[in-house]
């Protein structure tokens, strides 16, 4: 897959989480979805098959009235990255260019800003896992 293939996919699969969590609880069709994304039905059938092997966590349910749904929760509780798994993912955001989404960016600020801020004396500084 090229880099801009790779953008485009991101941003799509991206696209296709904010809109499930804008409708949580509710299921939403992969016609709306598709028409909320500009893409077609098998598009986002096979984005939502991508992202739920990646393991997010997308309750899909067929048949009448079925659909996508996500946990749409409002507040992650804290998670502590190594330095490693830190720059992976400021890697990763800035690979795929990390200026096309307020999200990503402010992601990657917040990624930034945790590897390079020196704690105060007598902080408590959590030990990596």
């Amino acid at each position: 897959m090229r880099l801009h293939e790779a953008v485009v996919l991101v941003e799509r699969q991206h696209a296709l989480i904010e809109e499930l969590r804008s409708s949580a609880p509710r299921h939403l069709s992969a016609a709306r979805l598709a028409q909320r994304t500009g893409t077609s039905v098998r598009t986002v059938a096979r984005d939502i098959a991508r992202l739920c092997a990646a393991g997010v966590p997308i309750d899909v349910r067929h048949g009448p009235g079925g659909g996508y749904r996500i946990d749409a929760r409002t507040a992650l509780p804290p998670i502590t990255l190594t330095p490693g798994e830190a720059a992976a993912l400021i890697s990763s955001l800035v690979a795929v260019g990390p200026y096309v989404s307020t999200a990503a960016m402010s992601s990657l600020d917040k990624l930034l800003s945790a590897l390079t801020n020196v704690p105060e004396p007598g902080q408590h500084v959590p030990e990596s896992p």
